[in-house]
């Protein structure tokens, strides 16, 4: 089958080959013929080795598909159900699943030192543990959701990993209360999709924050009251919190720089939301005299902060009610054949999401 691959860390380009075998399928597996994935910055991320992975890997985490094939003892899917991919299942006995934090289950990273694929010259991994810029991808069945069949490919895609966390960080971790004032800084896919989610909580004021102008006119168009470049910042501070700073911020980078911007653009008792996925080396200065003073909540967000299969059921309900735009987010559709130029617009940021059709 068709896959794209990246042989090295480091490398800006993928090598779509069609030398590739998805390999693992068992008991308690299945095997997804993937219809259509998202282009996520983590994937970007992962190829750069801000993400550790191994190499060489299939990139692609966000994708929706058709089951073609079940192992033994999976009863809840069966040949031709629309499933999305979940990169991060939840195993359901583990503490963090206990306490109801599913979304700190560790289950999900166990397979990703697993190889997902194979190819003559040896071993590839998936990343994630998925790895859908592929034709097929085998994962275990709980990785597997089924989605109505209303819902198409692309917008399935979206929900299993970017519109989930975006969403997820205004609605369930920072639980943004009506009225309030919200600044989001990086505003991709993710960061519209949490423009949208404090928009549906009933912010007043919502800023977006991003160097590229066209994502700051799409920001507008989602629900974002004004939207500024990284130097306007502080003027937008100024003008909308008569500068005491704003009661929420997102970080939606994952770079300490921006968190650092994020935390001094927070009122004193406001909140920061840490949406970004960053690099291990990159440390984030607090001094312990601020840290006590401003009273400031730091709630990092993993995958939306909440119970992942609860999550795609809301955006699903909140989709189909016209209360949140996912196809808007869709600002580029190309084939596997086309990677690296999609790789390129979301580079550039000249890109929200791009959907990979395979």
């Amino acid at each position: 089958m068709r896959a794209a691959v990246l042989h090295e860390i480091g490398q800006e380009k993928l090598e779509v080959l069609d030398d590739v075998e998805a390999v693992g399928f068992g008991p308690g597996r299945v095997r997804i013929r993937v219809r259509a994935t998202g282009l996520c910055h983590s994937d970007l991320s992962a190829m750069g080795g801000v993400l550790p992975q191994p190499a060489p890997f299939v990139p692609g985490h966000e994708g929706a598909g058709e089951i073609v094939e079940v192992g033994e003892g999976v009863g809840h899917l069966k040949p031709g159900d629309r499933v999305v991919v979940c990169w991060l299942p939840a195993c359901g006995v583990c503490p963090a699943c206990k306490r109801g934090q599913t979304e700190l289950c560790l289950a999900g990273f166990m397979n990703a030192g697993t190889p997902n694929f194979r190819r003559p010259g040896g071993d590839v991994f998936g990343f994630a543990g998925t790895g859908t810029f592929a034709e097929e991808v085998v994962v275990d069945a709980g990785c597997a959701v089924p989605i109505p069949d209303d819902v198409p490919f692309d917008i399935a895609a979206l929900i299993g990993c970017g519109v989930t966390t975006g969403l997820g960080a205004a609605l369930n971790t920072a639980d943004v209360e009506a009225g309030s004032s919200v600044a989001v800084i990086g505003c991709g896919g993710v960061g519209i999709s949490a423009i949208q989610g404090a928009r549906l909580k009933g912010a007043a004021e919502i800023v977006a924050v991003d160097p590229v102008a066209s994502r700051r006119e799409s920001a507008l168009k989602f629900g974002a009251t004004r939207a500024v470049s990284p130097d306007e910042l502080a003027d937008a501070k100024q003008q909308v919190t008569a500068g005491e700073g704003f009661d929420y911020v997102f970080e939606v980078v994952g770079r300490s720089a921006t968190a650092r911007t994020a935390y001094e653009t927070t009122r004193r008792g406001g909140t920061l939301v840490i949406v970004g996925a960053g690099a291990m080396d990159d440390f984030l200065q607090l001094n312990m005299f601020e840290l006590f003073f401003d009273e400031k909540r730091i709630l990092p967000s993993m995958y939306g902060g909440g119970d992942v299969l609860r999550s795609y059921e809301r955006t699903i309900a909140l989709w189909r009610a016209g209360r949140v735009d996912l196809d808007g987010l869709i600002t580029h559709r190309v084939p596997l054949s086309e990677i690296n130029e999609a790789l390129d617009q979301m580079r550039t940021g000249t890109s929200l999401r791009t959907c990979i059709e395979i």
